[in-house]
């Protein structure tokens, strides 16, 4: 099985154990599950991708979310860790990739990839919040529908395409401790076949740290046209503007004294992206057409100061992505056959300027995918799906000021990912579900920049395995996996070669359990949670048996929501994070670890007709700690203290 050691059973058999339990108690609830149009594989579908969570409009505003990525972490579950600067984009960790985590996370806004060829965290601040229809969170190897990055899993931002009749909208204010301001509007107009939204949203805050000062203004609008029944076609555009101080890192000794103290009173930086999208959907028939243009621009500048001088730089990257696709559904008495297939293009171009590179990056990617699935309405709702995909990259760099000096470098790489998955209720509310593939990742331009051999680095790949039983209806529901990423040539940067570099790992493993359930309690009382258990580690090599660094075996989340419908709404959320290893500490050796932490947070809101007002509050019990540090005792970033806010919403 997955654990073969004796004392790796112990998640194993709790994880069975807790699914044993939901089937016991939940097999004899009845109630159909509801409807939900989700994502499925590319396009809209009534059957939730399986094994995937989604995240409602409904519980992102009752949770008091201000941004895409605090839902991600408050309600899905997903560990994040401090923002280097000091924005509100955490950076994501489905199953225990470490500081890498952002590289094997695939995140989409309408099926549009934000992921960067480079070496930062996708930027989700810039997404409305109250645009958000729901957010998807597919667990595990998915490369065949998305391509590189994808081992830990897939994050869909899907955003309110279709206004409604009538003209709405909402205003929205908050303040709060650190000098928080976050100013929203956002309005909506249907009439017949056309359909306009905008948003707009300026946020500002002085954050928990000093010169930690971080400013951000945002817009989005989008039109469209639904021709029903045949489709719809539509546009939208994005721009953003943020501003940041840098306050550094920290040593042990210093956090302990003050952790709110800085080492770099003068460093700042900003970042800068547009993006329009065009989309159309038209359907033949028994064939569905759809197709994604996308565009984004994005600049980062950044000026750090120090005593051997000042050292700025400017990174302009512009990344352009067609993505055409079909779906065919046929009927076969009480069965039913879905079979898509698209082509992914993808273009990035970045150019650096600073006093250290002039870097000049261009990489192309073309992909073919198809992925048919056989659902079985009766006796059992059985679905059996099959996909691959086939991926080839070619990559273009030049670097004068590098050294030594890089002149022309021209590389191509071709890679292929599969899966099999499929599902069946073996009673009724009572799921079991499979997964098995394999899934891949290249090095992106930051990676071969500083890499430690000659030629650009080998592909990572994984093989990629996940059982799961799902139990319960909408009142109570449980669902418990097990996985196993079995990956080699992990790109990872190795702090043990020279002063440092990137480089394709000795063969590396993630394993362990998953486990979500929620419950209502009473009739306006909703209990939810979920509990992750990672082991991270080397499976062979000099360090085989050692962890991998920054990567919490245990992540638990609980949230209590209470909705008694009489205009008041409240809820309460706890997280705690286990013990990690330094970011340094490949050998093991540090005689101390990331000490594990609880952070709890609260909002209470009352509405009075179309006015709402609310008080929230995070790290509730003001906990010093920290979740990003790349040295042994050093190369610390302190999180947030206690912040306390007040919000007043207006809805129209």
């Amino acid at each position: 099985m997955i654990f073969a050691a004796a004392p790796r059973r112990a998640p194993l058999a709790l994880a069975c154990a807790f699914a044993l339990s939901a089937i016991s108690t939940y097999a004899v609830a009845q109630d159909a599950l509801p409807s939900v149009l989700v994502t499925g594989p590319r396009f809209p579908a009534q059957a939730t991708p399986i094994g995937a969570t989604v995240i409602s409009a409904e519980q992102i505003r009752s949770a008091g979310a201000s941004d895409v990525n605090a839902a991600i972490r408050k309600i899905g579950g997903v560990f994040g860790r401090q923002s280097l600067d000091g924005s509100p984009d955490f950076g994501l960790d489905l199953r225990g990739f470490g500081t890498n985590s952002a590289q094997n996370t695939v995140v989409l806004v309408d099926g549009v990839r934000l992921n960067e060829n480079e070496l930062a965290h996708t930027v989700l601040s810039t997404i409305p919040v109250d645009t958000v229809e729901r957010i998807e969170i597919t667990r595990g190897g998915s490369s065949v529908l998305y391509g590189d990055g994808a081992t830990g899993g897939v994050i869909n931002i899907v955003t309110r395409r279709d206004a409604g009749a009538g003209t709405h909208g909402s205003l929205f204010i908050e303040g709060g401790r650190f000098d928080h301001l976050d100013m929203r509007a956002s309005i909506a107009h249907g009439a017949g076949p056309w359909s306009f939204d905008a948003a707009v949203a300026d946020r500002r805050t002085d954050n928990y740290r000093d010169n930690n000062k971080y400013e951000q203004t945002s817009f989005s609008g989008g039109v469209q046209y639904a021709y029903a029944p045949n489709g719809r076609a539509g546009l939208r555009f994005e721009s953003s503007r943020s501003d940041s101080r840098l306050p550094g890192s920290l040593t042990e000794e210093q956090f302990l004294s003050n952790p709110r103290q800085t080492n770099t009173p003068d460093d700042f930086g900003s970042l800068d992206t547009d993006r329009v999208t065009a989309f159309v959907e038209h359907r033949i028939g028994a064939f569905e057409l759809a197709a994604d243009l996308s565009h984004r621009e994005r600049e980062v500048t950044s000026t750090y100061f120090s005593e051997w001088g000042t050292s700025a730089s400017t990174y302009e990257a512009e990344q352009t992505q067609f993505s055409p696709r079909l779906r065919q559904t046929a009927d076969f008495g009480n069965k039913r056959n879905e079979f898509v297939t698209g082509i992914d293009l993808i273009r990035w171009d970045r150019q650096v300027t600073s006093s250290f590179s002039a870097g000049d990056a261009r990489q192309d990617s073309k992909a073919f995918y198809l992925r048919d699935e056989l659902r079985w309405n009766a006796p059992h709702n059985a679905r059996l799906a099959v996909g691959g995909r086939h991926e080839r990259f070619e990559k273009d760099y030049s670097d004068p000021l590098a050294f030594p000096a890089v002149l022309g470098e021209h590389r191509k790489q071709s890679l292929n990912a599969w899966t099999v998955e499929g599902s069946i209720d073996v009673m009724p509310l009572v799921t079991v579900f499979a997964k098995a593939g394999r899934s891949y990742r290249i090095a992106n331009i930051d990676e071969n920049s500083y890499r430690s051999t000659l030629d650009v680095l080998e592909p990572q790949t994984s093989r990629d395995l996940e059982l799961g039983v799902s139990a319960g209806n909408e009142a109570r529901k449980a669902t418990a996996r097990v996985f196993r990423h079995r990956l080699t040539n992990e790109i990872f940067y190795d702090p043990t070669i020279g002063f440092g570099a990137n480089t394709n790992l000795d063969p590396t493993r993630r394993q362990g359990v998953e486990l979500e359930g929620q419950a209502a309690l009473a009739n306006a009382l909703r209990l939810t949670g979920s509990w992750q258990y990672v082991q991270a580690e080397f499976r062979d090599g000099p360090n085989a048996g050692r962890e991998m660094v920054l990567v919490p075996k245990h992540v638990v989340t609980a949230r209590l929501a209470w909705t008694p419908g009489d205009g008041q709404t409240a809820d309460i959320g706890a997280q705690w994070v286990d013990s990690q290893r330094y970011g340094n500490d490949f050998t093991n050796g540090c005689s101390t670890r990331i000490p594990s932490f609880t952070t709890i947070d609260a909002r209470y809101a009352r509405r009075f007709g179309p006015w709402e007002a609310a008080i929230s509050g995070l790290n509730l019990a003001d906990r010093q700690y920290y979740s990003q540090a790349f040295s042994c005792r050093a190369g610390i970033y302190p999180s947030d203290g206690r912040q306390l806010k007040l919000s007043l919403r207006y809805d129209f």
